[in-house]
């Protein structure tokens, strides 16, 4: 496994700023807390995701530590801004592996009662009604897209990032988790719920906003909970969030759902009407920035107006792979054939993704993706790192990491809106005092 110092990422270049003159910041008010976050490279199949992930397999978990309970027991959690409940494995016998909670051994360890508020009006965005066990304890199930789900108990205990102790924090305690790889999941102590759900992680700890930024190329970062004061960057530019006050039973209502009003191949602004990008009756065709997933997946007419355009854009410049039946992921079907001893990718057309009032741009080797040990006689395979939601089965848009590397990321609940600007991520972290190193493969 291998374990890199980073953040939390999400993708929107927008405008390069100079990064000459780098002068010390100043110091963050008290109530920001700064923190590190880890990049880990993890099995496939050994994370279930929450019930609105895509169930395509990645390798990729974003993860912060912390710690918990009293005495406090240390934790590794994946941060995940398409979920609510955050949740840890809980492990109550004596033979645990050593990211597991262990309840029994916290003194400041409350279960939930399934008569508590809590348990009857807080879980009412979770796709699977909190429900009342044989001990009147309050019981979760989270299901996920890829058949693999955890349970247990609603519970709240001492929480500890950095400097900052939040008392009472609600989590689940799941003691089952099941997936298609138990022994590789077990090791993973849990997931910090970011979205915008009354039990998600950020929510409960009352920040009005929060940050981050991921580096595209020495995997250092910064988080930040709290107000950021990004005086020595280039101003943020915002898209706001998009409220649904009415349940649809395909809208995720707390998640951060931004208007997506086109998409361009180069400068060329493609032939799409506005009336794609924009949910139905029911809920679907919403826009979601998700942390969770590694990349953007687009609902068909989308999809398939980017990939005729960037099909046509590189036309002799790069080999198409010429093989219908080979889909990176179940969802991704522009793949090309590059040369082994290619280093260096040939310029490529920028993907812009068009919000209201910001623009994501895509470029570089950000744009097409090398599938892991897929070799074609003398040549390695890479794929349009944009996949179609339709061959999913998913009614949404969903803009993940892959796609949010060195732009500076703000989740303002406050304002409710999303800002964002491309800055260098690495000299970010310097900015912060983090001075993040790569870690040592373990």
């Amino acid at each position: 496994m291998n374990t890199l110092l980073l953040l939390l990422l999400l993708h929107i270049p927008f405008f390069k700023p100079s990064f000459s003159g780098f002068l010390p910041p100043p110091p963050p008010p008290p109530q920001t807390l700064i923190l590190p976050l880890t990049i880990q490279e993890i099995p496939a199949n050994s994370l279930p995701r929450s019930p609105s992930k895509l169930p395509f397999h990645h390798n990729i978990s974003l993860t912060v530590s912390l710690s918990v309970g009293t005495p406090p027991q240390n934790v590794s959690m994946v941060l995940d801004t398409g979920s609510e409940l955050s949740w840890l494995h809980c492990n109550k016998t004596t033979t645990s592996y050593p990211t597991t909670f262990d309840p029994t051994r916290s003194i400041s360890y409350r279960p939930i009662p399934c008569s508590s508020s809590t348990c009857t009006n807080q879980t009412r965005d979770f796709t699977i009604p909190a429900s009342c066990d044989s001990n009147n304890l309050c019981h979760a199930t989270l299901a996920y897209a890829d058949a693999s789900s955890s349970e247990g108990n609603l519970a709240s205990d001492d929480f500890r990032m950095g400097s900052s102790e939040i008392s009472d924090m609600v989590f689940g305690c799941m003691d089952s988790v099941f997936s298609s790889n138990s022994e590789e999941d077990s090791k993973n102590t849990g997931l910090m719920g970011m979205n915008r759900g009354s039990l998600s992680f950020v929510s409960q700890m009352g920040f009005p906003k929060f940050s981050y930024c991921i580096s595209g190329s020495d995997f250092s970062g910064v988080l930040l909970l709290g107000e950021s004061n990004l005086t020595w960057a280039l101003p943020l530019n915002y898209t706001p969030l998009i409220q649904m006050s009415t349940p649809l039973p395909y809208f995720d209502r707390v998640a951060y759902t931004v208007q997506l009003e086109g998409i361009k191949v180069s400068d060329k602004l493609l032939a799409i009407p506005k009336s794609v990008f924009e949910p139905d009756h029911t809920g679907a065709g919403q826009t979601m920035v998700d942390s969770g997933t590694q990349f953007t997946f687009l609902l068909g007419p989308a999809y398939t107006a980017l990939r005729t355009e960037f099909l046509n854009q590189t036309a002799g410049i790069l080999r198409v792979l010429e093989d219908p039946d080979f889909v990176f992921q179940g969802a991704m079907d522009l793949c090309y054939r590059v040369s082994t001893t290619q280093r260096v990718l040939p310029r490529l057309p920028t993907v812009s993704l068009v919000f209201n009032g910001a623009e994501m741009t895509i470029s570089g080797e950000r744009l097409l993706y090398p599938v892991p040990g897929e070799i074609r006689g003398n040549d390695s395979v890479h794929c349009l790192s944009f996949g179609n939601s339709d061959l999913l089965g998913v009614e949404a848009y969903v803009i993940g990491h892959h796609h949010q590397q060195n732009v500076w990321m703000e989740f303002d609940l406050e304002r409710s809106r999303i800002g964002l600007a491309q800055v260098r991520c690495d000299l970010a972290g310097k900015r912060f005092g983090l001075g993040l190193q790569r870690a040592q493969h373990v």
